[in-house]
């Protein structure tokens, strides 16, 4: 049975590569690896944000270039094309509303609020349902996940110390 603790799934590796690789997960990203790396694997605070925020956009960087492509390819196949393309369609007119006035800033506090569901991998999603270009969308995914980092960095570090010092 594999291991349920992140922690240990890259323990064999430096440090620094262990939190770059939680944080290319889509199930621990940034919100794991960062209390991870500061408090299991006492790495420093610039060290862990830094490869926290590069692990978490590679996939993103990934995502956006190739959701297009994928796309393409399923909207060619014979049975599911049409239904994928009409649930594509009904994602993008429900959220559709507020999109053209409030894009930016929500696709940024979308991946920037250290919530489940929300991140690195659903924004680049987001941003391909939204049709959202590769130049905009990465610099906002990217925007939003320094301030994941940045939250969870906080909540770590102040969290960790009032547990402590009231239960220590």
């Amino acid at each position: 049975m594999p291991h349920l603790n992140p922690a240990t799934w890259f323990a064999a590796l430096p440090h620094e590569w262990a939190v770059f690789l939680l944080s290319m997960l889509p199930i621990t990203e940034l919100r794991a690896a960062i209390p991870i790396g500061l408090t299991v694997y006492d790495m420093s605070l610039p060290v862990t944000w830094i490869m926290a925020v590069l692990g978490n956009l590679v996939p993103s960087f990934f995502l956006l270039l190739l959701l297009p492509r994928l796309h393409d390819w399923i909207i060619r196949q014979k049975y599911i094309g049409a239904i994928f393309k009409k649930k594509l369609a009904d994602a993008e007119r429900f959220f559709s509303g507020n999109h053209a006035k409030y894009g930016a800033i929500a696709l940024v506090v979308f991946v920037g609020i250290p919530l489940p569901m929300t991140g690195a991998w659903t924004g680049s999603l987001a941003s391909f349902i939204f049709k959202i270009p590769f130049k905009k969308s990465f610099p906002l995914i990217a925007l939003g996940v320094s301030l994941a980092a940045t939250i969870v960095t906080l909540i770590t570090l102040f969290a960790g110390g009032a547990w402590r010092a009231l239960f220590l």
